[in-house]
């Protein structure tokens, strides 16, 4: 299917597993692992973007890893995180893609260098609006539907009042438009959580590659099943 007959997905959702098992494989630590995945995503988001694809919404860390993965892991990550906040090469992707980058979750889970390391890269990139990045970091899909029932409560609102409009809104990924194509590699098939409001009609897409070998060529295979599919919502 050549790129004129493609149909492109105008959101697009990732979940970039693998990267544990494809560092032990290739007998790497897991800094240097991870350190390519994260690598990896900035390159994804270029790649999308050059298919005509309007935003990616990617999830890094989930609470339940925060709760349940080594102190060792995490400050790995968290490590990394800080690194790829203020890296040139990546800054330059980034520019590249005119992606505006925003961080999503509960940063009261993250700690304080963390945060203002992302706090800077989210500042870096305002000023653009081609593209749009959203990091999903200290996120659980249950605990967001559960921090918009308690947002309401706080705020007053009475059972009447409470439709699927206002809980929407009050989502931490309210703003986030419903993926049209959600795609996980390592050969993993389930969204474990993933935007359980949003994802009712994406199509999904299993790749049993570890994320850190996905290529442009996996994602052009991608969005070719994608153009295969017949989305009905429910019709």
């Amino acid at each position: 299917m050549s790129n004129r007959e493609l149909i492109i997905p105008a959101n697009v959702a990732l979940i970039p597993d693998g990267n544990r098992r494809w560092a032990k494989a290739n007998k790497m630590n897991l800094f240097n692992g991870y350190n390519y995945g994260i690598k990896k995503f900035v390159k994804f988001s270029l790649w999308l973007k050059g298919f005509g694809s309007k935003s990616l919404t990617i999830w890094a860390l989930s609470t339940e890893n925060i709760h349940s993965r080594t102190s060792r892991e995490l400050n790995i990550l968290y490590k990394l995180y800080v690194r790829a906040a203020y890296d040139k090469e990546i800054l330059k992707m980034l520019d590249e893609t005119q992606a505006r980058l925003k961080i999503i979750g509960d940063r009261k889970l993250i700690p304080k260098s963390v945060n203002k390391a992302l706090s800077y890269i989210e500042k870096y990139t305002a000023k653009y609006d081609k593209f749009y990045i959203n990091v999903l970091l200290a996120y659980g899909g249950h605990d967001d539907i559960l921090y918009a029932a308690k947002k309401l409560i706080a705020a007053g609102a009475t059972p009447r009042s409470i439709n699927e409009n206002a809980l929407k809104r009050n989502l931490r990924t309210a703003n986030i438009s419903d993926p049209d194509l959600i795609i996980r590699t390592s050969g993993e098939e389930r969204l474990s959580g993933l935007l359980p409001w949003q994802s009712s009609y994406s199509e999904l897409y299993f790749s049993k590659k570890y994320w850190p070998d996905f290529s442009k060529e996996d994602l052009s295979d991608a969005i070719s099943e994608f153009s295969k599919r017949k989305r009905r919502y429910g019709k």
